[in-house]
């Protein structure tokens, strides 16, 4: 019979909808009824597993079957969409509490959505992400797409508005028409471009319907896929726009122990010991998450090139304070 250990695992894959970890597991408590001579049981618990997969259309490594048609987007989708297939995962990023929980549910409910859609309910699946440049809107995009094995389709906003509005409209069209016939994550980034507010003094009225073309086929899309909005200008955004979303995640400059996690989670080879972390954490405020790892990356290459194993506080405080940039 199945261990003790084997049994805790699958329940607690199943309760963190890990799919892949799950078939794993029951398939080797199959093989171990068959050595044991139950091989009756055996072949129906292998029974089971391929009934289940084939249900929730997974492949043999518990993933979602690859989205062939826009694995390469042809066509006039060529110039709109650009397809990535990320390693990203959530636990590579260093978020707040807030943050980290909001999408750690976006990730949850998209594993179980066929759980959900069983009791009349729909996952977490339009997110808009704001917050200043270089927060980690963008990677969480990678990440997102890196937890549910599926691509990462950006939108080229460039590409997608033109002057003549009508065109963009179309153009938005065969964007939903991808989102809704290939499940993906699908990038709106910059996405104030798009979403300004329909009430400003510089509008026009061909601004104004393009925005509620937008709004009507987010309102309208019911596919599979998840779709993320990023911006670094909510402000600006049209209020219509933040009813239409499941989930805002917001982004905020690292302070206190998130200056110091975004340091050790990319300098972990190296020896922090001596850092005065008080002090990093002071010289840090006001940088974002990319502006960090930036200066930290450059204060380790010093390091190397100096031939040094350890870093010191004076390293990353003064490529901290190279790195100050003006703000808007």
């Amino acid at each position: 019979m199945a261990k003790a250990d084997q049994l805790k695992a699958l329940i607690r894959s199943h309760a963190e909808g890990d799919d892949a970890r799950f078939y794993a597991i029951a398939m080797q408590v199959a093989a171990q009824e068959a050595r044991s001579g139950r091989g009756r049981l055996a072949q129906d618990l292998r029974e089971l597993v391929d009934h289940s997969k084939a249900r929730s259309r997974l492949d043999d490594a518990g993933r979602l079957p690859g989205p062939v048609p826009l694995a390469q987007p042809r066509g006039e989708l060529a110039g709109l969409l650009v397809a990535a297939y990320p390693k990203t995962r959530l636990a590579d990023m260093v978020l707040s509490e807030r943050a980290s929980a909001q999408l750690q549910s976006v990730i949850r409910e998209q594993r179980q959505r066929e759980l959900l859609a069983k009791s009349g309910f729909a996952p977490l699946r339009k997110v808009l992400l704001i917050g200043p440049p270089g927060t980690g809107k963008t990677m969480t995009a990678s990440a997102l797409a890196g937890e549910l094995a599926a691509p990462l389709l950006t939108i080229q906003l460039h590409s997608l508005i033109t002057k003549f509005m009508g065109e963009t409209a179309a153009k938005l069209r065969l964007v939903f028409d991808a989102i809704r016939e290939t499940r993906g994550v699908y990038l709106f980034d910059e996405f104030d471009a798009l979403g300004s507010d329909r009430g400003a003094k510089n509008d026009v009225g061909e601004i104004r319907r393009v925005l509620n073309s937008f709004l009507q086929f987010l309102e309208q899309d019911d596919s599979d896929s998840l779709i993320l909005a990023a911006t670094n200008h909510p402000g600006i955004l049209d209020r219509a726009l933040f009813r239409r979303f499941d989930a805002v995640v917001e982004y905020t400059l690292p302070s206190g122990p998130l200056v110091e996690a975004v340091i050790r989670n990319r300098l972990g080879q190296l020896d922090l010991s001596g850092i005065a972390w008080s002090e990093v954490t002071k010289a840090a405020r006001g940088h974002s998450h990319a502006e960090i790892i930036r200066a930290c990356e450059q204060a380790a290459k010093d390091a190397i090139l100096d031939e040094r194993a350890t870093l010191g506080t004076r390293d990353l405080v003064k490529n901290l304070a190279d790195r100050h940039t003006p703000r808007e």
